[in-house]
């Protein structure tokens, strides 16, 4: 699929995975799945996560917004210093593009994605309430605590940002996930490896105690003997999945979904 983005009208390209005996007639629940990175791609190409999110007789949406590789230098650093940004006009406008096919349940959004994807998961919660529930799987919540406990400091404070957090305080806290948390309503399970050196499981505490301070609904889910991605047993990169499912699930037939 190729739609506009709300912001700018530029080209946004994604894919649609659909449940197996799909019936167009039906209103099926929608899965915004955001890729990580945040500069990475995702394709026409096999994701077991995804399937088994269909297989569970969801739709799935997973696009490539600005700043995804593969599109040209231009599109590329359109995040270069604003990330998190426009990127959420450019995902709620593939949402969007899903309802109006009339096979979509606009009542019944998720969204999840992890690392890169796992912070637009939390921006996108921070500046609307449509989805029932999200995850967030290994997220930077705070870039100043962020840049100074990952294990690649060095790499994004001399590129991802103007410069270090002493200097550029306001710039940092303008992009934390933290600046938005105070807006959040949705549902949120957040689940990180206690091993992760790339996103610690520090910032994923950091954005759970914020949500349970708010009254927000949400879990943290740790795994242990686990570094980014959640891959390294069989067993944990499915938990990873089935607890996925089973927040989803748990509010796919609530009416109270977003109620404080």
């Amino acid at each position: 699929m190729r739609y506009p983005s709300a912001i700018d009208g530029r080209e946004i390209q994604g894919w649609i995975i659909k449940p197996p005996h799909f019936d167009p007639s039906r209103k099926y629940p929608l899965i915004l799945e955001i890729h990580g990175g945040p500069f990475a791609n995702y394709g026409p190409r096999f994701d077991l996560e995804m399937q088994l999110y269909a297989a569970a007789d969801y739709v799935v949406l997973y696009t490539n917004p600005r700043g995804s590789t593969s599109y040209g230098q231009e599109f590329g650093n359109l995040i270069h210093h604003a990330y998190p940004g426009d990127d959420f006009y450019d995902l709620n406008a593939g949402v969007d593009t899903m309802v109006a096919t009339g096979y979509v349940d606009p009542d019944k959004l998720f969204v999840t994605g992890g690392s890169g994807g796992g912070v637009l998961t939390c921006w996108m919660i921070g500046r609307t309430d449509r989805f029932r529930a999200a995850v967030s799987a290994y997220p930077v919540i705070n870039w100043t605590s962020f840049v100074l406990t990952a294990d690649m400091s060095a790499f994004f404070t001399k590129y991802w940002f103007p410069g270090p957090p002493w200097e550029q305080a306001e710039h940092y806290a303008k992009r934390s996930l933290l600046s938005v948390v105070g807006n959040v309503k949705t549902p949120t399970m957040v689940i990180t490896g206690e091993d992760d050196y790339r996103t610690p499981i520090s910032e994923s505490e950091q954005y759970y105690q914020a949500l349970k301070l708010r009254g927000v609904d949400s879990v943290l889910v740790r795994v242990p003997g686990e570094s980014h991605g959640i891959r390294q047993r069989p067993s944990h990169h499915m938990a990873k999945v089935l607890n996925t499912l089973a927040w989803f699930d748990k509010y796919k037939g609530s009416c109270e979904a977003n109620s404080e």
